[in-house]
């Protein structure tokens, strides 16, 4: 049992009645009590009072207090007492190196207080000892795990009482110790739960393939309402209009409506509107006769003459020219066109299925689309949610992406418990596509078979959370001549570390001061390496 250092008990021991009892005795049935509740513990906080509550019941010990260090590792809160109300257990925390409960924790050693009337260091900060009329002593030692303090034990002693304080301090060294041992195993079993629950939530989403329809991932409620319109329109010959966001699967759908119609056997052809300027867009869709324009040296078919007998996709509808649209229209309504240079009049049947992240009502609105081309086009609409929106499936998307980016880079990573559940709160602002390239970037970038939220990139662990608006930020003073120019990062960092020493190092307000969300704020400061001071 280590020694406590002379220079830690500020005075001798108190002389005190004798009890009945032998200390060891005593001692010795607080221990067996203890380990019986350790090696039968179900809950870690019940189990850590029902510790406490032994220090008072056999070995009298007033106010026991378990204090460890929080998530954030910059201040120190009650985690489990016996004898204190749950206000004054609230008002319980201490910055790193404050009062003698911080002293404790720094300095990872024993610390005596005979009597807390005396001792200035001494901060009451539960308020739970009324100081002017208690004769108390206070002692405390370290929670240690593998040579560093987690926390810190402390109990009252009320004068009178003929036990040793080096007794008393071995004693609760022993308990400490017993406590640090419980705290590690019961991380390492929260640990190998969370693992398990990871692989039985990737084993069901394995073996489940009712999730998978027309070749689409989904359990959701809004992806059931696709599921059930795609089953409806498939049969017929209307034509369908897909919204939603960029990244929401668009081309899916159109390929799984293609599928499973009377076309399924005829091409499945797609164009995409944005990506070709106006005049071999209509060259595209429509084809063009030998000598047409410059550089026609031949007889090309148009997409939707290739298309004859299947379905042509007109991606990104919205950004279709004027005068192109009218074209369009004619195709639509009546199945003919002529090849761009020619005259002979080509009939086909191929069904259009348009797609668009635009508002086309209000393209409509403002003169940039035909408002009888909208309405024809919008026949069977099929709205597609973003990912935010139908956040059930997105374990079962982020494995199917995992397990088919291992097998391409030949790895077997997966991701930590704490990962997953911060993406399935994550944003999604690009939806599938952006999840589908950031978990082969996560496979990619892996050094081991685990990914943490530390690998996380920047812009991911950085998004902003819905509803919140960043206050704005005032152009940077101009630099006088001569002096280097700060860059942006110097900038936020100074902003940050300014933001957390007027707020006295919390936080949460802090980063309501800066317009940023708790998440960012973390980040932040684990990125420029911030941390509070000491205190003497």
């Amino acid at each position: 049992m280590p020694e406590m250092e002379p220079a830690m008990i500020l005075s001798a021991a108190i002389p005190r009645q004798s009890g009945s009892d032998c200390p060891e005795v005593i001692e010795l049935t607080a221990l067996y009590e203890i380990a019986q509740l350790i090696g039968s513990a179900h809950d870690l906080d019940s189990t850590l009072t029902a510790i406490l509550k032994v220090l008072h019941d056999i070995l009298r010990m007033e106010r026991a207090t378990l204090i460890l260090l929080d998530e954030g590792g910059l201040h120190l809160t009650i985690k489990a007492s016996y004898g204190l109300s749950k206000d004054e257990r609230r008002r319980g925390v201490y910055r790193l190196g404050e009062g003698i409960t911080g002293a404790i924790f720094a300095s990872g050693t024993p610390f005596v207080v005979p009597d807390i009337q005396q001792e200035p260091l001494f901060l009451n900060k539960t308020r739970s000892r009324s100081i002017d009329k208690e004769s108390l002593s206070f002692l405390g030692v370290p929670v240690l795990v593998k040579g560093e303090p987690v926390g810190v034990l402390t109990v009252d002693r009320l004068f009178g009482l003929e036990i040793p304080f080096e007794e008393d301090i071995r004693f609760l060294t022993v308990v400490a110790t017993l406590i640090a041992q419980f705290l590690v195993l019961n991380h390492e079993i929260k640990k190998n739960e969370a693992n398990l629950r990871e692989e039985n939530r990737s084993l069901k989403a394995q073996l489940s393939p009712v999730f998978i329809r027309h070749n689409i991932l989904g359990q959701s409620k809004v992806m059931i309402e696709v599921f059930s319109v795609i089953d409806k329109v498939a049969p017929s010959s209307a034509t369908v209009l897909l919204l939603g966001e960029s990244g929401t699967g668009k081309e899916l759908v159109a390929r799984a409506v293609h599928q499973a119609s009377r076309r399924r056997d005829g091409p499945f052809l797609k164009v995409n509107c944005a990506a070709l300027p106006e005049n071999l867009l209509e060259s595209e869709l429509l084809g063009h006769e030998k000598g047409a324009f410059t550089g026609a040296l031949a007889r090309k078919k148009g997409r939707f003459e290739l298309a004859d007998g299947g379905t042509l996709f007109l991606d990104e509808i919205g950004e279709l020219p004027l005068e192109l649209q009218a074209k369009l229209l004619r195709v639509l309504q009546e199945q003919q066109f002529e090849r761009l240079g020619g005259t002979q009049t080509i009939s086909v049947d191929v069904r259009v299925i348009a797609a668009t992240n635009r508002s086309l009502p209000a393209q409509v609105g403002l003169g940039r689309f035909r408002a009888d081309l909208f309405y024809r086009l919008n026949v069977v609409p099929i709205v597609l949610p973003p990912l935010r929106e139908r956040k059930e499936d997105i374990p079962l998307l982020i494995d199917h992406f995992l397990a088919a980016s291992n097998r391409q880079n030949q790895k077997q990573v997966r991701l930590s418990r704490e990962v997953l559940d911060f993406l399935t709160q994550y944003h999604w602002p690009g939806n599938v596509r952006e999840m589908q390239n950031l978990v082969e970037r996560l496979v990619i970038m892996a050094d081991r078979d685990r990914v943490l939220i530390t690998d996380l990139p920047a812009f991911v662990v950085a998004e902003p959370e819905e509803g919140v608006s960043p206050t704005p930020v005032s152009p940077p003073a101009p630099t006088p001549p001569g002096q280097r120019r700060l860059s942006l990062e110097e900038i936020e960092r100074a902003a940050i570390e300014a933001a957390l020493r007027r707020h006295g190092w919390v936080q949460a307000r802090a980063a309501r001061d800066l317009g940023l969300t708790a998440r960012q704020m973390g980040y932040k400061i684990q990125k420029y390496g911030l941390s509070r001071p000491e205190f003497p």
